[in-house]
């Protein structure tokens, strides 16, 4: 299988998209990764399987409608596969194994069936200490975005999934790339003062363009040096609310074709108003685990 990812926005032609089905009973309070998910079995609000398989079968749809080629995770029972983006992302035409939660790794076992499909040299995997996931790297052409948190307490939080060894080892990796990134603000206990990856606050969209959150980043000049990269009128600032709802967590089939939540009324028209055209879908029940649409897609190849 030939693999090609220059940037996010490029013509689609091959993605893994994650599967609701056998997701298993709603976790435990102590069992939830980020603070949204605790929210939402706190309230009894938690998303039922049912509704989260109709919700990715409708991007299902989309995407084949685009003439994507779509592959899904093998089913492990009672297991959220959910986030494809997670455990896997692919930079130029490599493919990046990562380094997730531990408890993860049987997720990674259900597409091995994809990468058993690419050329072995074009596979690799980060050493045990560099921690990274596919929601914080962000290829953008000759750039790669990388959210990470630089604080001395990172071990603490377990909604920091990637650490400064694993930014390192991407820039030695991918030497011929221009490295940046980008102290997020964590928090485990409040949704809305979360960034969990570097999408659940900022991507870029078409050629030139982006959604960005402040309050998402740690260090304000890092923000501003986004806003100065794509230019303010280019920019699409999106509120603490938006955020929570995962606003920046759209997914692009092409430059000019977007997959939206149905719900990001103000999103959608800015969208519409420079030229896009917006596939709304609901994700209303997916976005209560503080995932969206870039979360659930790992692409594999792009024109």
């Amino acid at each position: 299988m030939k693999l090609n990812i220059q940037n996010e926005t490029s013509r689609l032609k091959a993605v893994i998209l994650g599967t609701a089905k056998s997701n298993g009973p709603t976790p435990t309070i102590e069992e939830a990764y980020d603070p949204k998910s605790m929210e939402h079995i706190k309230a009894g609000t938690y998303p039922k399987e049912d509704d989260m398989v109709k919700e990715m079968e409708a991007v299902a749809e989309v995407l084949k409608k685009y003439d994507v080629k779509v592959y899904r995770p093998e089913i492990i029972e009672n297991c959220n596969q959910i986030f494809s983006r997670d455990i896997g992302f692919v930079i130029d035409d490599v493919f990046v194994k990562a380094n997730i939660l531990p408890d993860r790794e049987e997720e990674l076992d259900a597409i091995q069936y994809i990468i058993d499909q690419i050329d072995t040299d074009k596979v690799i995997r980060p050493p045990a200490e560099c921690h990274i996931e596919g929601g914080d790297v962000i290829v953008w052409n000759d750039h790669i975005f990388i959210g990470t948190y630089r604080e001395a307490d990172y071990a603490n939080y377990i909604v920091a999934r990637t650490n400064m060894e694993g930014v390192d080892w991407v820039a030695q990796q991918f030497p011929h790339k221009k490295i940046k990134s980008f102290n997020l603000r964590k928090s485990q206990i409040d949704p809305k003062e979360n960034a969990l990856h570097l999408d659940c606050c900022f991507q870029p969209v078409g050629k030139d363009k982006a959604i960005i959150h402040k309050n998402g980043f740690l260090v304000e000049s890092e923000y501003q040096w986004l806003v100065d990269f794509f230019g303010k009128d280019n920019v699409f600032e999106i509120t603490k609310e938006e955020m929570y709802h995962m606003n920046s967590n759209i997914f692009s089939i092409s430059e000019d074709v977007i997959i939206s939540e149905r719900n990001f009324t103000r999103l959608n028209t800015w969208l519409r108003e420079h030229g896009f055209t917006v596939e709304e879908v609901p994700y209303a029940e997916i976005a209560k685990q503080e995932g969206l649409l870039r979360c659930s897609t790992l692409p594999l190849l792009r024109d």
